[in-house]
């Protein structure tokens, strides 16, 4: 009978843990992650073409050392920006992670607006090649960030929602921090319109 008892408890605890969300934050956590490692795979997959497209332009614009040397640098923030676990729940080192990718963004902008000074590097089949490949894997890594905040939404409403909220709060289950807008407050200003005297 006392066996009967345990089992039945068990099986009561189990049950309530189901009901409770404690599965569901499970499965959004996984969720979380999977989604965290295709942004990281385009990420790299972008930092993977930079060498290339970099001594591909220098052939050409050598003297736009400058530009040249702005990816690099980004381009070696970006690498050596450790990804470990903490991330996906620091708040900074997210933010932190978000600013290296960022700046790497901009420094390859630059550097393809400086390419359209140069015919002859904007004919070379290699450099197209690179910047076709790059402008599909900045479309991998819009649509990997857009499952990832996703994902990081659904996990973070349950955490804030009455009754999972209640088990978020006694398993540790924090809300996540999610990508932002790198100049939200800029594209929150209407622009200025001067249309002259």
């Amino acid at each position: 009978m006392n066996t009967w008892l345990k089992w039945c408890a068990i099986a009561v605890f189990a049950s309530m843990l189901s009901a409770c969300g404690y599965n569901d934050f499970q499965s959004r956590d996984e969720s979380i992650k999977a989604a965290w490692s295709e942004v990281v795979n385009q990420y790299q997959r972008r930092a993977d073409l930079v060498p290339n497209l970099v001594n591909t332009v220098k052939g050409y614009a050598s003297h736009e050392r400058d530009t040249l040397e702005a990816v690099i640098k980004a381009r070696a923030a970006a690498t050596s920006f450790q990804i470990t676990p903490e991330v996906l729940n620091n708040p900074q080192a997210f933010q932190k992670f978000q600013q290296v990718q960022g700046e790497l963004s901009s420094a390859l902008s630059r550097l393809m607006a400086v390419s359209e000074n140069y015919p002859q590097l904007k004919a070379d089949g290699l450099f197209r090649d690179l910047q076709s490949q790059l402008e599909g894997t900045e479309n991998r890594i819009t649509v990997a960030r857009q499952r990832y905040i996703k994902s990081v939404q659904e996990y973070n409403v349950l955490a804030r929602s009455f009754p999972t909220n209640l088990t978020a709060k006694m398993f540790g289950y924090d809300v996540r921090p999610n990508f932002t807008v790198d100049n939200e407050k800029a594209i929150s200003n209407a622009p200025a319109v001067n249309f002259g005297k």
